[in-house]
């Protein structure tokens, strides 16, 4: 390889935007809560839902009291304007929330906190629950490896890994956002689950995230447990803001 093309390689790799090679999250011992938010550019209501997720940017008690995640879904892609955001594996993970509710139907905005259906976002995020345990992972280049040493037994855990992202924006041409620009924090850009292996003291487990939908200026990660019944057990993310 030539030294110009080693170099333009090296600017590339240096230039791209917001993939740090590492990410380390830890959570404390207190029970971080897990806010979800389905959303889409194609629906003129998500625009505040949106708009309120990325307010959770400078508050306190991110990542430590609560840790937010923006799923974008696909089922208004057809109304006019695709949303680049949007993924089938998280519209798949909505219908199932709603499924388990007894639900037929999905919209947006809709919020979920630690599993639940959630009506109080728009004001102060939620606190910090009780004693969980501590939830810790790395992430470097799509792989993951994760550790959770719960207060109270309540496994077999399963382990949830997002990418996020950060400073993203749409300029939308249709649909009933056109002529608007967006932006989105806190936002999903892979997904990917993995049941997580019983060790002597705690749960561990290995995975690996898929391509992410977009590129983002910044990046973050978020992961969570979730033991019997689905119950998420703790949370924990960083990056981003």
């Amino acid at each position: 390889m030539s030294m110009r093309i080693f170099l333009a390689v090296l600017l590339l790799c240096a230039s791209a935007p917001g993939r740090a090679a590492e990410i380390r999250v830890r959570s404390g011992r207190a029970r971080a809560r897990l806010i979800e938010l389905f959303s889409s550019e194609g629906c003129s209501s998500c625009p505040p839902a949106d708009a309120w997720v990325s307010s959770l940017r400078g508050k306190p008690g991110l990542w430590s009291a609560f840790v937010p995640v923006a799923f974008h879904v696909t089922y208004w892609d057809d109304l006019g304007w695709p949303d680049r955001l949007a993924d089938k594996a998280f519209t798949a993970r909505q219908r199932a929330y709603a499924a388990s509710w007894g639900e037929g139907t999905t919209y947006t905005p809709g919020f979920v906190l630690d599993g639940a259906q959630w009506r109080g976002w728009g004001a102060e995020p939620p606190e910090a629950g009780g004693p969980a345990g501590v939830l810790e992972a790395r992430e470097s280049g799509g792989a993951l490896t994760a550790r959770f040493s719960p207060a109270k037994e309540d496994g077999p855990y399963v382990m949830h890994a997002a990418r996020l992202g950060f400073g993203v924006d749409s300029k939308v041409a249709a649909g009933e956002n056109a002529g608007r620009t967006l932006r989105h924090d806190f936002v999903a850009l892979a997904l990917a689950e993995a049941t997580m292996k019983r060790g002597k003291k705690d749960w561990t487990v290995e995975l690996t995230l898929p391509a992410a939908v977009a590129r983002a200026p910044r990046e973050g990660l978020a992961v969570w447990v979730t033991g019997r019944g689905g119950r998420v057990a703790q949370a924990a993310g960083g990056g981003g803001p």
